[in-house]
């Protein structure tokens, strides 16, 4: 009986997998559709001067016409100082805020979860219009009023080569900390409570236990929100085309920006292609150094 019983144990695996293969594939589905197809067809047209109808090979010109391109090393530059001014930053006040919000009740900590996290489910065109209004370059701008309180002439925030770059670097460090905050404070909530009562009997202050135990729990975390804040900066095009369109004098032209203009304004797409592998390819590289200097003590 026993013999016989192995079959129908064996069919009813197999059928257990078929259904698990079934539920996963409506996301197999859409990652071949949106990630994996788009992904090679990038690849393939960035050694293509492409046309809708008979596209022509032309091997690595695309890639040479992009490293010859002065304005995509300026916009390289111009997302690595983003980068450098925001992610950092921005990780220290998402640190910040979670330590505030960490010994509030937990009613109050849901409440200051939402309203931190509410910017990040706003649309992008909305919170701009909000973001123009305060740098309107008029005596009606929030920043012009406020500067002209301590006798500072108004400013053209983001008509100017001089402030334009601060004015998108200030926009990043006022918004968008939600997810950092919510990551952040997750993870002070998974320290064992019995690291803070043994250094509250060797008489530990609040620094000490901030820097001894809060800092070096986190650093997983922490380096998860510095590489994904890094991938994310990399990409930021939304805020550089709604707020200055990367002028004045391309002083705010980012990577992502560029290869947007060169696609869909002079269509120019192997060459936008081209500069979209670059860049994936600057970031992997950049990720596998954060990896290897921030993360060789790190456990997960």
């Amino acid at each position: 009986m026993a013999q016989l019983a192995k079959p129908a144990k064996r069919r009813r695996i197999r059928g257990d997998g078929a259904w698990a293969y079934a539920f996963i594939a409506v996301a197999l589905v859409v990652f071949a559709m949106f990630t994996a197809y788009p992904v090679v067809s990038a690849f393939i047209i960035s050694f293509q001067k492409y046309k809708p109808i008979g596209s022509e090979y032309v091997g690595f010109d695309n890639y040479i016409a992009t490293f010859k391109d002065s304005l995509f090393w300026k916009s390289v530059v111009n997302t690595v100082v983003y980068t450098i001014l925001t992610v950092p930053v921005s990780l220290i006040i998402s640190f910040a805020i979670a330590i505030l919000i960490l010994p509030l009740k937990k009613k109050l900590q849901t409440t200051f979860k939402a309203v931190y996290y509410l910017p990040a489910v706003a649309s992008g065109v909305a919170l701009s219009v909000v973001w123009l209004w305060i740098f309107d370059p008029m005596p009606e701008g929030i920043f012009n009023k406020l500067i002209s309180l301590f006798g500072i002439s108004n400013q053209n925030w983001l008509g100017s080569s001089a402030t334009s770059m601060f004015s998108l670097v200030l926009m990043a460090w006022l918004s968008s900390h939600g997810t950092s905050i919510i990551i952040y404070l997750a993870a002070l909530l998974g320290i064992d409570s019995s690291y803070y009562e043994a250094a509250d009997l060797d008489g530990a202050n609040f620094f000490q236990k901030l820097w001894y135990i809060v800092i070096p729990s986190l650093k997983p975390t922490t380096l998860f929100l510095l590489v994904t804040g890094v991938i994310g900066s990399f990409q930021v095009f939304q805020n550089a085309y709604l707020m200055t369109g990367g002028g004045p004098d391309n002083s705010t032209t980012m990577v992502g920006l560029l290869i947007f203009n060169n696609a869909f304004k002079y269509f120019e797409f192997g060459k936008a292609a081209a500069q979209s592998l670059v860049l994936a390819a600057i970031i992997a590289l950049i990720s596998l150094v954060q990896f290897k200097f921030m993360g060789k003590d790190v456990e997960y």
